[in-house]
């Protein structure tokens, strides 16, 4: 797949509606749309695969903290079908926990078909 610009944007600004959207229907809509048939997630309380068992989890992230929004808040650097990006969780009240960076990997088709997320920034040696 060749990055073009704006294509992995796309894909993952949907991925963040995915968890951002109040409505569980339209956020298992968003992940279909942008996720490969058994992609996984993983993060450090959680591995996922497909559709069904992001969405569960996000519901529950959802239920801890009604109203949150996950924003990208940098640019997606992408290569050979790889990508990263930073993302904040903002709750609903405007406050914001620690970012985040997401790692994707992208089928030739264009979809997600695995994410690998780190809380918090790098830490210095």
């Amino acid at each position: 797949m060749v990055e073009a610009d704006g294509v992995f944007d796309a894909l993952i600004d949907t991925y963040c509606a995915g968890w951002s959207d109040p409505d569980p229907v339209r956020r298992r809509r968003f992940l279909g749309d942008v996720l490969a048939e058994g992609a996984t997630y993983t993060d450090p309380t959680v591995h996922t695969v497909g559709v069904d068992e992001l969405a569960v989890h996000i519901d529950a992230v959802f239920a801890q903290q009604p109203g949150m929004r996950v924003m990208r808040v940098s640019r997606v650097d992408a290569h050979h079908g790889m990508a990263r990006f930073g993302w904040r969780l903002v709750r609903a009240d405007g406050t914001a926990l620690p970012d985040g960076v997401d790692f994707l990997e992208v089928s030739a088709e264009g979809r997600i078909r695995r994410i690998v997320g780190f809380f918090g920034g790098l830490r210095s040696i």
